[in-house]
């Protein structure tokens, strides 16, 4: 079975390694199969990151992807090669990433504490039926504060109601958190991986993470502020504002 981190961050956004760190750390400190970039709002950090890999000689294979802030949350737009629209409704962003041969991923579902799709949204998508406007897989294994907290209400509702491809990602900032979280799959490619998804034939692995003193409260710190000042800069200061308020008083 195939290891993939399909939910990563570079400097390129608020990530603290440049792509070429990160790619030389995966190759060296993990056994991954497959990672996918995916820097908030923006594909070119993948871009980047896919000539840093092309130009390499690394064992693992490369998926191009970029986290869409969508008006109800997150998306991981995966297997694209063109920009995705963002601070637009989910239906149209779905749409968009499936017309060009992409996959649609909600990444920490029913997590308060960031941009995340809810079960309202979840189920309105299930029972949606239109053409391109589909999820295909759910992010049940993730590293983000408070996903650990509605990881098992999102597995009920989706094996109960959903039953999307069950997918793990680190969604990692730092180094040490890469592949601590993954989806394990037949195969070891990146087409595999695909192909997999679309079968439903993955699983959402939580491996081990470092805690709190590994990474320090200056790192943690840094990461915070550079985070703070990229995401106003890619999807504007309004929205920004507006996720900080929604995540402390749980507004829909």
């Amino acid at each position: 079975m195939g290891k993939a981190d399909l939910h990563v961050h570079t400097a390129f956004s608020d990530g603290m390694a440049e792509a070429r760190e990160l790619l030389d750390y995966v190759e060296a400190e993990t056994d991954l199969d497959v990672l996918a970039v995916t820097d908030h709002d923006d594909i070119r950090g993948a871009w980047q990151a896919r000539e840093v890999w092309a130009q390499g000689n690394y064992r693992f294979d490369f998926v191009t992807g970029v986290e869409v802030t969508a008006i109800e949350g997150h998306v991981l737009a995966l297997y694209v090669e063109a920009p995705v629209p963002n601070l637009r409704p989910l239906a149209e962003v779905l749409a968009a990433v499936h017309r060009q041969g992409g996959l649609c991923v909600a990444p920490h579902p029913l997590n308060w504490l960031t941009r995340s799709l809810g079960a309202r949204e979840l189920r309105r998508l299930s029972a949606s039926g239109r053409d391109g406007v589909h999820l295909d897989g759910i992010e049940l294994a993730n590293c983000s504060p408070g996903s650990g907290l509605r990881r098992g209400r999102a597995l009920a509702l989706n094996r109960g109601e959903l039953k999307l491809a069950e997918v793990g990602g680190s969604d990692a900032h730092f180094l040490d958190f890469v592949g601590s979280a993954y989806t394990e799959f037949p195969g070891r490619t990146a087409a595999a991986l695909k192909g997999a998804i679309l079968e439903r034939r993955t699983a959402a692995v939580n491996g081990t993470r470092p805690g709190f003193r590994q990474i320090g409260a200056r790192r943690l710190a840094q990461q915070t502020w550079r985070g703070f000042l990229t995401t106003p800069r890619r999807m504007g200061w309004g929205p920004t504002a507006y996720s900080f308020v929604r995540g402390i008083f749980r507004l829909p």
